[in-house]
């Protein structure tokens, strides 16, 4: 008998309705664990980028904010407190890497897109993981490709891959079969003989992209048993009843009925147990099948179902099956949103068959996101409301993020791109890349979860992340969740590799002109640790020791600050762009000329910058008493101590020694930072950046190194710097180190202000306005203000988000600008 394409019909729903009424399968409920209950489940985080665009410029700023969450309920996550940032290339080399500061599981930062990352026009992929996540291999490492054009470069902007745009069945022929990977996909996992299955497919080509099928489905006597045909992204699904003795194959056809690809089908058993599940009215009802001959071999044996959601069990149950097919219904109440995962043990609980499904929750919620007008003027205010509430108008609290950004031509509202829905509900549970992810989650597709259905089937049912609980490598060091930055290392005598315990090491931290001073002691080995410290960016560290009597002996030798980054193995072809994006950098590039914006101003704009008075080092030691920079204006000195003579106000200089006036003593020298005793006459002026001078209260962050005073020499970036003839003293270092991403502040023009002018980059830019704090307040509502560009386009505003019970929040709206 000839099959036809799977359809749900009204006898079909009859019929399950019939098996409700006369199955008695009892389920269970588990209570789920959280993480302060669990036993035996390790903290898993998962990450998600908003960021405010995904087509960039040359020279543009990248924003993004993230969103830290505890795997299994999607609820921020204070656990890490750093969150790894990275920039990669299309050629797996990492250009840019944020230590990005994570507060109650939010952390926002910024990538500068210009020549000093050496950006190139091209693919790039974000990259964001925390320390812990090493635990668990990439498995939760968040990804996400961005492309950076070139508006003015010569390549011929009509250039394009072919392969990008999905092969449809019509265009099929015996010449491009090659380019098709097809896979067959019996739902539970396997065919068993005379029992009725669904076999979904899935057909892709050599690149991923999907590709649209038809044909036909034959026995091992070449007999037409049922038709397939692709119904979305090139999967779809048929019914088929294996018969005793006989394999099946599937013939894939063109539009003239040509043959152009055959390719067999999975073998069927003999017996054994299989899950099918279907959407009735709403209900998810759960059918177990076997045939005959496994009721014979195993008559009443128990069968049971555990149902689990990211690991962890909601629901298990047992029945003796003593019947070829019972069905029961699913209850969902206390399931969360997200994958469920339905696994069949046989009597000797080794797995049989295996289902995913999707549930979908009530989620009484009625976030919006509305502007005060549709059509506003260039330049003109825009006032933005969000209002995040329950149906009856109870505030909802959340942590939300805003992009407003020029659409570029591109006037379809609608992005099937990643979004934090489509991240956290389903692409974060499985392997791979998820064809357009979001439109599986767009609230105006009525389809939306028989199209995820397919997906799950298929994709969903190969590579799904949960089919065993990730776990700690117990024969590999364990990484840390870091709660802040680590200074570390071991203190040693200068000479031999003999470790000083008990020795005294202070750590004094210079940042933003504030000082943070910290004192511990070496243990045994040596070794000392300052653990969990937070600093925002260039931060001038300075450490010192002394042993038991006080006296400054010993040597550092200090550990690494940096992690290693993971291993990048993104590879992309950076000629090449979708037709969308060479859209957009087309229109980018029209939007540019007609402001007078050219490759020739751009280029002289960027070696105006190269051309200008290099940066004066900054001070190491916060305020200093009397600082002085050399310049062009400063007088030609014969010698290092006439210019400190000339311009250090206090000090006498005889012969080699430098003291301040009322000091007993000679004052500390420190070049760059370092300590050192000996002639300084070896430094020439002209190589001199800055000098400066600390004596008396100032100079007590030096310790008894500064009793008598410092002064401090800074060099020119390059300058010959003649240490050889200094004498370093090991106990003591002094180094400018990296802290955490001191993230920039978005910057919105204002053509109200009276002094405002706007230039031609401001007038043209892609970002219009870009918020990461964006919380509701005790209404549940708030507003942001913001100013068009001098364009006349349309404007797309996002707000993404978690609420404070870990729902993902995805919500757009548009409007235009017209003169």
């Amino acid at each position: 008998m000839l099959n036809q394409p799977f359809k749900i019909t009204k006898n079909i729903i009859q019929f399950v309705l019939l098996l409700i009424l006369t199955t008695n399968f009892s389920l269970a409920q588990q209570t789920p664990t959280t993480t302060t209950e669990k036993k035996g489940i390790p903290d898993i985080e998962k990450v998600y980028l908003h960021t405010d665009r995904s087509n960039y410029v040359m020279g543009e700023d990248l924003w993004y904010k993230a969103y830290l969450v505890y795997a299994f309920n999607n609820l921020l996550f204070d656990h890490s407190n750093i969150l790894y940032v990275e920039l990669i290339a299309a050629n797996s080399k990492i250009i840019a890497r944020n230590k990005t500061r994570l507060d109650a599981g939010l952390g926002y930062g910024d990538f500068k897109l210009t020549d000093s990352l050496d950006v190139k026009p091209g693919k790039y992929q974000i990259r964001a993981y925390t320390n812990w996540m090493r635990n668990f291999d990439e498995d939760f490492v968040f990804t996400k490709e961005i492309e950076i054009f070139d508006v003015f470069d010569k390549i011929n902007k009509s250039s394009q891959d072919p392969s990008i745009q999905a092969t449809n069945f019509k265009n099929l022929s015996s010449s491009n079969k090659s380019v098709i990977n097809l896979q067959f996909f019996p739902e539970g996992g396997s065919l068993i003989e005379d029992v009725l299955s669904v076999v979904a497919f899935k057909a892709v080509d050599s690149k991923g992209n999907p590709i649209e099928i038809k044909g036909k489905v034959f026995n091992s006597d070449n007999e037409l048993v049922t038709m397939l045909e692709s119904v979305h992204d090139g999967m779809g699904k048929f019914l088929l009843t294996p018969e005793k003795g006989k394999s099946y194959h599937a013939k894939i056809i063109n539009a003239n009925d040509e043959e152009i690809l055959e390719a067999p089908l999975p073998k069927a058993k003999d017996q054994g147990y299989l899950l099918s599940a279907i959407n009735v009215r709403g209900k998810e009802m759960i059918s177990i099948k076997t045939n005959a001959v496994t009721i014979a071999n195993y008559r009443s044996a128990p069968v049971k179902i555990v149902c689990s959601s990211r690991g962890v069990s909601y629901f298990e149950g047992a029945q003796p099956l003593g019947e070829t097919s019972i069905t029961f219904e699913l209850p969902k109440t206390n399931l969360p949103e997200g994958i469920l995962q339905i696994t069949l043990f046989d009597a000797l609980s080794r797995p049989q068959s295996e289902r995913l499904i999707y549930i979908e929750k009530n989620k009484d919620l009625n976030v919006t996101l509305k502007t005060d007008k549709e059509v506003y003027k260039p330049n003109e205010k825009v006032t933005v409301s969000i209002s995040s509430k329950t149906v009856t108008g109870e505030a909802v609290p959340a942590s939300y993020s805003l992009s407003s950004a020029d659409i570029n031509g591109m006037q379809e509202l609608k992005d099937f791109g990643t979004n934090i829905c489509s991240y956290f509900l389903l692409e974060s549970d499985i392997k791979g890349k998820v064809h357009n992810p979001s439109f599986y989650f767009d609230e105006d597709n009525p389809r939306k979860l028989a199209y995820l259905d397919f997906l799950l089937l298929t994709q969903g049912w190969r590579d799904f992340l949960w089919k065993e609980m990730p776990k700690i490598n117990p024969y590999k060091e364990v990484f840390i969740a870091e709660k802040g930055i680590t200074i570390s290392g071991t203190v040693k005598q200068i000479e031999g590799e003999i470790p000083k315990p008990n020795n005294t090491v202070l750590l004094n931290m210079f940042n933003k002109g504030k000082m943070r001073s910290l004192t511990g002691l070496t243990d045994a080995k040596g070794e000392f640790r300052f653990e969990n410290l937070v600093f925002m960016g260039p931060t001038t560290m300075m450490l010192n020791t002394q042993d038991e009597k006080r006296k400054e002996r010993g040597m550092f030798e200090l550990d690494s600050l940096h992690l290693p980054p993971l291993v990048s193995y993104f590879t992309k072809d950076s000629t090449v762009f979708s037709p969308k994006s060479l859209a957009i950098k087309n229109n980018i590039y029209r939007k540019n000329i007609s402001f007078g914006i050219t490759g020739e101003t751009v280029l002289d704009a960027v070696e105006l910058t190269g051309k200008g008075k290099s940066e004066v080092p900054q001070s190491l030691y916060g305020t200093p008493d009397h600082s002085y920079i050399i310049d062009e204006d400063t007088p030609h000195f014969s010698s290092i101590y006439l210019l400190l003579q000339f311009k250090i106000p206090g000090i006498q200089v005889s012969g080699t020694s430098i003291k301040f006036v009322g000091n007993t003593g000679a004052a500390q020298i420190r070049i760059d930072g370092v300590p050192f005793e000996g002639d300084i006459g070896f430094i020439y002026p002209d190589d001199v950046a800055k000098i400066e001078s600390m004596n008396g209260p100032s100079a007590s962050v030096f310790g008894l190194d500064g009793v008598n005073g410092v002064i401090l020499i800074y060099l020119k970036e390059g300058a010959l710097n003649r240490r050889s003839k200094t004498k370093l003293k090991p106990h003591s270092i002094t180094k400018q180190i990296e802290g955490l991403y001191d993230a920039r502040v978005f910057y919105t023009p204002n053509p109200e202000e009276l002094s405002f002018e706007m230039n031609n980059k401001d007038a043209v830019r892609n970002t219009l306005y870009w918020n990461a704090f964006i919380h509701p307040d005790e209404t549940g509502s708030t507003q942001v203000n913001y100013f068009n560009s001098e364009v006349e386009t349309d404007v797309k505003v996002t707000l993404e988000g978690l609420t404070a019970t870990g729902i993902p929040i995805v919500v757009k709206t548009q409007y235009a600008v017209k003169k």
